[in-house]
């Protein structure tokens, strides 16, 4: 596993990845490091796996569905704009993690969604479960964002011989965190 890690963090350019038991591990490892839970707002695309509405729930959290661009189906910088005002404007969530799936390969478009995120003082949680194996402007999935998560499922890009799970971080501090939150 330590080679694993060691592997991916050479191949992604990242300093860590944390290896786990499967992919909706990963990102609950992540949203709990970030003390994600009740009462904040998760912004995932509305074309997705389960998996990515269900994690949020996981972690107490409430998932804020948000559309998909037509071309691409990753999810839409100006339906991820309305959803954030929205929120805001309701006032019964606080907006916490920007949440994007990568899909058929492609990144999500990041060059439009950071910003959107940052400007809302929102964490990007890049999910590559179905795009590990891309990259945009030089950078691979899994290097993109505050933190990624990706999935080793049979049927993934980097599929492997049963389930599998890693998160990816340039953050010495959520490394720490996720490293103790795995051996819970």
């Amino acid at each position: 596993v330590g080679q694993l890690e060691r592997d991916l963090e050479a191949w992604t350019g990242v300093k860590h990845v944390v290896a786990c038991a499967n992919g909706t591990d990963a990102l609950l490892l992540v949203l709990r490091a970030w003390g994600v839970g009740p009462g904040d707002a998760v912004f995932v695309p509305a074309f997705t796996f389960a998996a990515s509405a269900e994690v949020v729930a996981l972690a107490g959290a409430t998932p804020v569905f948000v559309d998909v661009l037509p071309d691409s189906f990753n999810m839409d910088p100006a339906s991820l704009e309305a959803a954030i005002v929205l929120v805001k404007r309701e006032g019964s969530l606080k907006p916490k993690v920007v949440m994007p799936v990568d899909l058929f390969g492609q990144p999500a478009d990041y060059r439009a969604l950071a910003p959107i995120a940052a400007r809302a003082g929102l964490k990007l949680f890049c999910d590559t479960a179905q795009g590990f194996g891309g990259a945009l402007d030089g950078k691979k999935a899994g290097a993109i964002g505050d933190a990624a998560a990706t999935s080793f499922f049979p049927a993934k890009p980097l599929g492997c011989y049963g389930d599998g799970g890693a998160c990816f971080t340039n953050d010495d501090e959520l490394k720490d965190l996720l490293l103790s939150i795995r051996m819970h």
